[in-house]
């Protein structure tokens, strides 16, 4: 348990773990992956605002729907990692990196 200045207040690691158990637990798990996939899709997101682009644009720019990126902007899973590198070479003419933490 993480050490509180305020007693009051409650750390986001210990409310995390109170909602979704502890690191290594499926409930737990399955939040993780949630996440990681929401934050690709903010990323996704904000990048495409940032360079102008339309989800349409996107979309026509790597070969594939304007469905398919709102659904990855939105949060949905099952994403291929190959589109999702296609996405990010042929539509932002970027390289997406994973690392193992």
């Amino acid at each position: 348990m993480s050490k509180n200045l305020n007693p009051k207040l409650t750390s986001l690691d210990d409310l995390i773990n109170q909602q979704y158990g502890e690191i290594g637990s499926n409930k737990r798990d399955e939040f993780e992956e949630g996440f990681e996939a929401f934050k690709i899709g903010v990323m996704m997101h904000e990048l495409r605002k940032e360079l102008g682009m339309t989800q349409e644009q996107l979309a026509v720019k790597c070969g594939t729907t304007k469905n398919y990126i709102s659904r990855i902007e939105n949060n949905a899973s099952d994403i291929r990692l190959s589109t999702l590198m296609r996405i990010f070479r042929e539509g932002f003419g970027r390289q997406l990196k994973l690392s193992i933490g």
